[in-house]
């Protein structure tokens, strides 16, 4: 059991260092990113209101006595101003009597805005010149045509990464205990600025976790909307040419034949749907091309449900209708993914959901920069840090490391035979030296007594005597019974004469030999004349 739970410890730390580390260096990749498109996407949630109170003269009209419709509208642009291509009407705001239509042209990105009661121009600009045009150039390619959109569409998805290893990083080891989710799901106010960073840090990522999920699937989604929605098909068990067929169909152009207005076309989109409300009405690009229709009809989003009709422009024949061409998974996609993006889907509520969520990316980048730069600089003083100077024997040792195998020998060589000739050199001083002192003194050996026993003679008075002369590293055993033997001394007697323990190798058949004192030749041989003098 302890073993398992050992386990399962070990592998809990693993995965929160793997998560750990994916938090960190995706924070550091797309924090930047993120904090653009999520301070971008909080203006966007208002983008209306904010566009037209910057340009009321723009988008607002006086009330007259009728209103166009936006068929209507349609009709009359091109032909009051057949100089001006237009690709796309709008309506930006229902219910309201005093918004004007506003016409596209894809090609030059310019707007035409159309009084609704008289079909004149009120005025122009090019989108991306207006505040609200830059924040959406910025939001979703970030000023960048082409590889920015992929870039913001990356930085959603790591966005939607970072929150999840956050969540995992966030969960305490001890999670049944009280005391410790209570510690991750509250600020600590009483702490120091640098834990409370750290408690906002965490309790923002969690309370915030659901709604920039959200914000960065759809975000994802809305990045990536024609791979997206060919995924949505197969998922059902369509393939992804039927994709390719549904939205590639074409009017059928029969030469001589005249096209149908856009008030003709919008007869046979109301006939289908009577009680939807068109919001715009796309142009045909060409010939071939057809008449597109987005429009609204209520359903469970404040929003309502989104239709998109595609109408033959010369029989007026329904050519795609998202009701029944697309599956309910495409309908869904259709409806709820830019309201579930902006957060108008439940109304000002949602709204400002989704505008604190846009906040959260730059709060939890700012909060997560200054828990890890501390840490960073730490780690680059200590990679940082000049090393100790090595002393200088050591500096010598790792040059002599660095040598081939034969200067390498011949170094140490060189050292050995140094170090050998002084230690002869000093053994012949030093033996000189004893010559000199010892010299003019008796050159008769002193005496080390033994007591050896032989194996079986074990009388008491059979008491050897070695005699070890100075001069010769051999020592002579004299027994009482007259045999003499010579063995090599390892520790060779005082040759002071002061006591001293003596060892010496003994004959194979002797017993061990073990001394009792160290007295001079004559003394040696008068003790030993007595037994009591052989130490017995």
């Amino acid at each position: 059991m302890t073993d398992k739970k050992s386990s399962k410890l070990k592998w809990a730390v693993h995965q929160k260092r793997w998560f750990g580390k994916w938090h960190l260096y995706l924070g550091i990749i797309a924090g930047a990113v993120l904090c653009v498109v999520g301070l971008t996407g909080s203006i966007l949630v208002f983008a209306d209101e904010i566009d037209q109170a910057l340009n009321k003269e723009l988008f607002r009209s006086m009330a007259s006595q009728r209103r166009y419709s936006i068929e209507e509208i349609a009709t009359l642009v091109p032909q009051k101003y057949p100089g001006k291509r237009v690709d796309y009407v709008f309506l930006p705001k229902e219910n309201d009597p005093n918004i004007s239509y506003v016409c596209y042209n894809f090609t030059t990105e310019e707007q035409f805005f159309i009084n609704p009661y008289t079909a004149t121009l009120t005025g122009k600009r090019l989108h991306h010149s207006s505040f609200i045009g830059f924040v959406t150039e910025l939001h979703t390619n970030l000023l960048m045509h082409g590889p920015g959109q992929y870039i913001v569409g990356l930085a959603t998805l790591c966005l939607l990464i970072l929150t999840i290893s956050g969540l995992r990083l966030w969960v305490p080891q001890q999670y049944r205990k009280w005391k410790q989710w209570r510690s991750v799901l509250t600020v600590n106010f009483r702490s120091g600025w640098k834990r409370q960073n750290y408690d906002w840090h965490n309790v923002l990522g969690i309370y915030s976790a659901p709604v920039v999920v959200m914000l960065s699937l759809t975000g994802f989604a809305l990045t990536f909307g024609p791979v997206f929605i060919a995924f949505l098909f197969i998922l059902t068990g369509r393939s992804p040419q039927s994709v390719q067929q549904i939205f590639g169909q074409k009017s059928e152009w029969v030469q001589g034949r005249k096209a149908l207005t856009p008030a003709g076309a919008a007869t046979a989109a109301r006939a289908q749907f009577p009680d939807a409300v068109i919001r715009g009405i796309a142009y045909p690009a060409d010939s071939t091309a057809a008449y597109r229709f987005d429009m609204r009809s209520d359903g469970v989003s404040k929003e309502g449900n989104r239709i998109m009709l595609s109408i033959d422009q010369y029989t007026g024949k329904i050519l795609l209708n998202s009701e029944t061409d697309f599956p309910n998974i495409g309908n869904s996609y259709l409806t709820w993914l830019v309201p579930l993006h902006l957060g108008t889907f439940g109304g000002l509520p949602t709204r400002i959901l989704a505008f604190l969520g846009g906040l959260v990316p730059s709060l939890l980048f700012v909060t997560g920069f200054i828990v890890w730069w501390p840490r960073f600089k730490k780690q680059q003083g200590k990679k940082g840090a000049v090393p100790p100077r090595p002393a200088r024997n050591e500096a010598q040792l790792q040059a002599i490391r660095t040598l081939p195998a034969a200067g390498y020998f011949g170094v140490h060589f060189k050292k050995g035979l140094k170090y050998g000739l002084l230690l002869l050199g000093s053994a012949l001083v030093a033996g000189g030296a004893l010559r000199t002192y010892f010299g003019d003194r008796d050159s008769t050996g002193l005496v080390c007594h033994f007591i050896y026993r032989y194996p079986g003679n074990r009388k008491r008075g059979d008491r050897p005597a070695v005699i070890y002369d100075r001069r010769s590293p051999v020592a002579h055993i004299k027994t009482t019974d007259q045999r003499i033997a010579e063995i090599p001394f390892l520790i060779p007697c005082h040759p002071a004469g002061f006591p001293a323990i003596c060892t010496g190798h003994r004959p194979a058949f002797e017993e061990p030999v073990l001394t009792t004192g160290l007295l001079p030749e004559s003394a040696a041989d008068a003790r030993c004349k007595s037994e009591e003098g052989c130490g017995y």
